[in-house]
């Protein structure tokens, strides 16, 4: 896909996480919101895997570890064809198979149960070092939120996986600087994230706006070149992009629009459609 196409998509993942968010009545949008870029840019241009064989062995890997910004994977891969995109408007529906968190027993296209923040990362590693075992060439993506590197667990992972020169893992940090307490810097800062991730033995990438694909694209591309380590890529994003009224706003962590937010929301998101057509 070209920039243009890719920023289009965005668009529509962006109105499935708010649909399916204000229909469930719960959820989290802000970090959905600022990931969609990140999410679209894996799923239909970086990763090798195809919605109408799910388990392909030879598929590349991807984990949520910050699993509570489901929506944005489910609007994904609805979008990107794995499961009916009127179903996203069922979401933590009592009898719906797509919950509050990933389950990879129950929805196409999830390949870990995620929720427990920092634990997707360890679950990446071990898959990362089992195509390495198992002498397979796929890759292991993994979403991490930058509230969420605050557990210690994230770090052991780290270690892992540098230690194992596990150069088939690309872990992505969601930068947008908010959680659910505050600004991460406030809360209990993890910064700076970029020179931990190299004290475990990664390759590392910043990346200036986590939401413009070209930069996106540059990272991945590098990503790809790097042996005997994994890479990290810090992507410095906007939560709640996309939609006027969440930008930047904590409070849109977690917690549903409502009948009127949604229809401003969904006004901005055509808006936004239309601005794109017209490019």
């Amino acid at each position: 896909m070209n920039t243009l196409e890719l920023q289009k998509t965005a668009n529509e993942i962006r109105k499935g996480i708010v649909s399916g968010v204000h229909a469930a009545k719960a959820g989290h949008p802000g970090g959905s919101l600022s990931a969609t870029e990140i999410f679209t840019y894996l799923y239909f241009e970086e990763m090798n895997v195809d919605p109408e064989n799910p388990k392909d062995p030879d598929r590349d890997r991807f984990v949520l570890s910050k699993g509570h910004t489901a929506p944005g994977l489910y609007a994904t891969l609805a979008q990107r064809g794995y499961f009916p995109k009127e179903d996203l408007l069922t979401l933590r529906h009592l009898g719906s198979y797509l919950q509050g968190h990933p389950d990879m027993k129950h929805i196409p296209g999830v390949d870990m149960s995620s929720g427990s923040l920092g634990q997707g990362i360890s679950a990446a590693a071990g898959m990362a070092l089992g195509a390495k075992l198992g002498q397979k060439d796929f890759r292991v993506y993994t979403l991490l939120g930058d509230g969420e590197i605050q557990e210690g667990q994230v770090w052991e992972a780290a270690m892992f996986a540098g230690a194992k020169n596990l150069d088939n893992l690309v872990v992505i940090v969601d930068n947008n600087g908010l959680q659910i307490d505050g600004p991460v810097d406030k809360v209990n800062t993890p910064y700076p994230i970029d020179k931990k991730f190299e004290a475990f033995n990664f390759h590392v990438i910043n990346v200036a706006d986590g939401n413009d694909f070209d930069q996106l694209r540059a990272a991945f591309d590098e990503a790809r070149t790097v042996k005997g380590m994994p890479t990290a890529i810090i992507a410095k994003t906007l939560k709640g992009k996309g939609v006027s009224f969440m930008e930047n706003q904590v409070g849109w962590h977690g917690k549903a629009p409502n009948d009127e937010e949604y229809k401003i929301a969904m006004e901005d998101l055509e808006k936004a459609g239309e601005a794109l057509c017209q490019k």
